[in-house]
């Protein structure tokens, strides 16, 4: 821990977001350092988005310098980099808290503070968001500003180019600021540009501008080819010393870039622009990692982040247990030894290599290896492409992202019944990260869909094995798997295929029967061998397949015993429990008691994966409770 005493003078004095904008310019760098300890600290012991925090620690402090928020509405993209901005608003007594059980999430949230304008988790909403704020605005008659704040990332999703061309066209009070993290520092981002920036942005140039194309519209006959033709000639010189031809098109007006970490050239621009009525777009250039050494020199490591030791930049230790290698280092490993034995085996996702784990693929394989960028709807229908020629395509993506492309699965991979191969990571509770990432939904999306195989492995050596069978199949198949390590199991030599739609019972009973699915098959078979100690004598089945059901297997259990649970890490509405139902209710099952656990309808909080399967019951005890109850009745 640093010493945070006097370096946190100037934050001390910060109980009100307005109590920033009492500061010189001095005092705002100072400011900008020790928000940057605060969050190194508190990430390296909560874990967190690091990267992308740091590098608008300066950006932040100029929004809320110059806009009056929350009257202005500020609204963030993805909100990985909101931590400089929940600091600033009220919630520095409890950063401590970040992610963890009952504290502040790591993304922005309505719920937590006026603060937070809207919901984010996803990429690529903030100017959709921006635009409909911003109308509404107009609608009611208040003269407010909305900014919206972009990452270079997020614009390489679809939905943010609709949402440009809409809100140009519309001509609303709205300002996106892109915050460009990729880009190097081009020549024309420093005094001189800055000093043109603040220069073409004043008041004074802009209405001298606005009343020369007026007194030229009154000039007859050629007013009209002048306005045109300096137009252009003001069109070629942007092009010419800026990137900002694009947005210029769409509606907006470019200006940029500017250097992210100049505090005082930010807030002298932002001024500036807050005087538009039109749309406008700042590019602000920024360091992801900035001001921790580790973090600019790895910044992708440094993105997404468990507890870290700050003078190494080195993961701690959580447990002495032995190495067990994740779900998503199996699915790369395998997925490269099937690549070399298979020359139409190609890889997709959707700027998640690393996340995937593809990187060892997309070295081995270069020209079939594919990332879309965050651009899930294209990458799906990108691979059905692949597969309509004869390419076997595994498209990796975390659940809560693949969600975006759902009318792209149905219609475009299962209505012509192509083989993709949807490996599905971070599947159920993910974690800290909250709400919008976890996987809770993709039984219930995938099993609706006509033609699909949607089947969970209970430990990495299963997931293998799945693969295997993914790619022997010929079909649309979902194999999903959850975020972390394996069982720690032994490995087969080598994957085999399954049969399709047969699960497995792994323990004999007669008074009752769990059946459970994915990662939910551990805790049961556990469970079940407790209750044998309790003189309760539990079938534990591993269902394998949500789609196709084992129906022999189900139905003779149905038959045998008449009490059954079923255990799946997902929303119980149109879920494993609830194909469990189905098919009980047509055979006529109707003497069958069946407790379903799962999530109901609701949205889940951020805790630790382990914490949040206590809460729901998903655990060894919450299973064993349940039986219990089902037993007494």
């Amino acid at each position: 821990m640093t010493d945070n005493g006097k370096k946190q003078s100037i934050l001390n004095r910060i109980n009100k977001l307005k109590d920033i904008k009492t500061l010189d310019s001095t005092e705002l760098n100072i400011l900008a350092e020790e928000i940057r300890t605060i969050i190194i600290d508190t990430v390296s012991q909560n874990g967190g988005h690091l990267a992308s925090s740091l590098g608008v620690v300066e950006l932040t402090i100029a929004i809320h310098y110059v806009f009056d928020t929350p009257r202005d509405k500020l609204i963030w993209d993805v909100g990985h980099q909101t931590y400089a901005h929940k600091i600033l608003t009220g919630r520095k007594n409890r950063f401590h808290t970040l992610r963890r059980k009952g504290g502040i999430s790591g993304f922005p949230n309505t719920a937590e503070s006026i603060y937070d304008t809207f919901n984010v988790g996803h990429s690529g909403t903030s100017i959709s968001a921006a635009s409909g704020i911003a109308e509404a605005k107009c609608l009611m008659g208040e003269d407010v500003k909305t900014i919206a704040v972009i990452g270079d990332g997020s614009m390489t999703t679809g939905m943010t180019y609709e949402a440009i061309n809409w809100a140009g066209s519309r001509g609303k009070n709205i300002v996106v600021i892109l915050n460009d993290n990729e880009m190097s520092i081009s020549p024309n981002v420093g005094a001189i540009s800055a000093y043109l920036n603040r220069l073409m942005t004043g008041q004074t140039i802009t209405q001298l501008k606005l009343d020369i194309k007026r007194l030229m519209k009154n000039i007859p006959l050629v007013g009209e080819q002048m306005i045109k033709f300096t137009r252009q000639m003001e069109e070629s010189l942007k092009a010419f010393f800026a990137p900002g031809i694009l947005f210029e098109e769409l509606g907006f007006t470019y200006v940029g870039p500017l250097e992210g970490h100049r505090i005082d050239r930010l807030i002298k621009t932002l001024e500036n622009v807050k005087n538009f009525q039109s749309p406008v777009i700042v590019h602000v250039i920024t360091k992801k990692g900035k001001g921790y050494r580790y973090a600019e020199e790895n910044p992708a490591a440094f993105h997404g982040i468990s507890p870290f030791n700050i003078d190494t930049g080195k993961p701690l230790l959580t447990d002495k247990l032995p190495p067990i290698p994740s779900y998503t280092e199996i699915f790369g490993k395998t997925i490269m030894k099937m690549a070399r034995e298979n020359p139409r085996i190609v890889a997709v996702t959707a700027a998640m290599c690393d996340g995937t784990g593809l990187t060892q693929f997309a070295r081995e394989f270069p020209k079939r290896f594919y990332d879309v960028g965050i651009a899930e709807q294209h990458g799906v229908t990108f691979a059905a492409g692949l597969a309509t020629e004869g390419m076997i395509p595994v498209v990796a993506i975390y659940s809560t992202f693949l969600q975006r492309a759902y009318d792209q699965i149905l219609h475009d991979v299962c209505l012509q019944k192509l083989p993709v191969i949807f490996a599905i990571d971070r599947a159920g509770f993910v974690g800290e990260d909250g709400q919008t990432h976890h996987g809770l939904f993709d039984y219930t999306y995938m099993r609706s869909m006509p033609h699909i195989i949607v089947m969970a492995p209970k430990d990495e050596n299963e997931l293998q094995h799945m693969l295997k069978t993914a790619i022997s199949c010929g079909k649309p198949v979902s194999v999903r798997y959850p975020r972390g390590r394996g069982a720690g199991v032994p490995m087969d030599d080598e994957p085999v295929s399954l049969e399709i739609g047969k699960g497995e019972i792994i323990m004999e009973g007669e008074d009752m029967a769990i059946i459970a699915v994915g990662s939910c098959v551990q805790p049961a078979v556990s469970a079940a061998r407790k209750l044998k100690d309790e003189n309760i004598s539990v079938m534990a089945i591993n269902a394998r397949f949500i789609k196709p059901l084992d129906e022999k297997l189900l139905c003779n259990t149905g038959r045998l015993i008449k009490k059954i649970i079923t255990v799946e890490e997902n929303v119980l509405m149109g879920g494993f429990g609830s194909a469990v139902l189905e098919l009980f209710a047509k055979e006529g099952l109707s003497d069958v008691t069946v407790k379903t656990l799962g999530i109901g309808d609701m949205f889940v909080e951020h805790a630790a994966q382990e914490e949040l399967r206590r809460m729901y019951g998903l655990d060894e005890e919450g299973i064993m409770a349940a039986a219990r109850t089902m037993i007494a009745m």
